[in-house]
């Protein structure tokens, strides 16, 4: 085959597979609509012989697919979707179509999650034990079935707990604790000193415990001094944090993050934070230095949090805004810099009217 042949090949294939997504993933397994409903737990109307090959959203739904209805905006799609079934909202009256079918449910996001997990084709399997390629100090304390990659980097005086998965290229610092069930994806660094507790997930190029952003002005003006950053970063249970995210060490003590905190992508957070349990920062957010958090506190993307501020627990800070001062618990701010959201909104509506005129 000449080489422009080959190209043209490549090219063919390449166009096939983002034209159709479907192709990226296989499907492993099929289920019957009626078992699938005994799986969630919901009330099956219309067709009850359908075969399900996996979930997909509406608009790229095949007739083999289920999909999901958890609002009223979605029925429009419905209605032109392919899927021959869907679970939905029970507050939603919407009838099936001739040969679909409905499952009825209290809530279709929460039925989403055992359908999905029931098609999981699972992630990539690992051998349990040190790979021949990884460096692993010989004063390192591994519990039982923990897996250590091709290419990790283990320190001095480490402790894994039982169940540790490192994926190929993890580096793990001297001295830090790593918790029972945790799963560390490729490129993440974990600096020296850092606690985990357990059943946390890392994705790819996670670094946790670099040193906080810390400098001052020199004497003479014509510089900058940098702060020694002595601290470590300390997280709790079922913390997961998304791919190239940070979480610095404390300039001294440590950084916090509390149990069941979910924290996205590309997300920033700064030397002493503390943030206490289940919170949720979307992509793009950032907490400066020494801000606290409190439980349940919801932060929207691109979000900025000014340093030594306090958001109280039960707060929403919404997309975009840029919180200078402490926020009440329970309280929703949005804009930039943010304020109650029913202020801000009124400010928009104003500003738009005042153009308008």
């Amino acid at each position: 085959m000449h080489g422009n042949d080959t190209i043209s090949c490549f090219i063919a294939l390449f166009l096939s597979r983002a034209i159709n997504p479907k192709n990226y993933y296989p499907i492993l397994k099929t289920c019957n609509i009626t078992e699938l409903n005994k799986l969630i737990n919901g009330e099956l109307v219309g067709n009850k012989d359908l075969l399900i090959s996996g979930p997909e959203q509406l608009e790229r739904a095949k007739n083999d697919h289920i999909s999901f209805i958890g609002n009223r905006k979605y029925i429009k799609a419905w209605q032109t979707s392919k899927a021959m079934a869907a679970i939905i909202n029970d507050t939603i009256d919407l009838e099936p179509e001739e040969g679909k079918a409905l499952i009825r449910v209290k809530n279709a996001d929460l039925a989403m999650v055992k359908v999905l997990e029931y098609f999981n084709p699972g992630s990539p399997k690992l051998e349990i034990g040190i790979h021949a390629m990884a460096t692993v100090h010989e004063s390192v304390i591994i519990g039982e079935n923990c897996v250590i990659s091709a290419g990790c980097f283990v320190g001095k005086n480490v402790v894994l707990g039982n169940n540790v998965f490192l994926y190929p290229n993890v580096t793990i610092m001297d001295e830090t604790t790593i918790g029972d069930n945790t799963v560390i994806w490729s490129g993440t660094v974990i600096r020296e000193r850092s606690e985990i507790v357990r059943h946390c997930i890392f994705h790819s190029n996670v670094s946790i415990g670099s040193d906080g952003f810390g400098y001052r002005p020199s004497d003479d003006r014509r510089g900058l001094v940098k702060i020694p950053q002595i601290g470590n970063v300390v997280i709790g249970n079922h913390v997961e944090i998304g791919a190239n995210s940070c979480v610095d060490r404390g300039k001294f003590s440590s950084t916090v993050i509390g149990d069941g905190c979910k924290i996205d992508n590309l997300v920033q957070i700064g030397h002493n934070s503390i943030m206490g349990r289940s919170c949720i920062m979307a992509g793009g957010s950032g907490l400066a230095g020494s801000v606290t958090l409190g439980d349940g506190v919801i932060i929207g993307g691109s979000a900025s949090i000014k340093d030594h501020t306090t958001i109280h627990s039960g707060a929403i800070v919404g997309g975009g805004s840029g919180v200078m001062s402490d926020v009440a618990a329970g309280k929703t701010v949005l804009g930039y810099p943010a304020c109650d959201s029913k202020d801000m909104l009124k400010q928009w509506v104003a500003l738009r009217n005042l153009v308008k005129n």
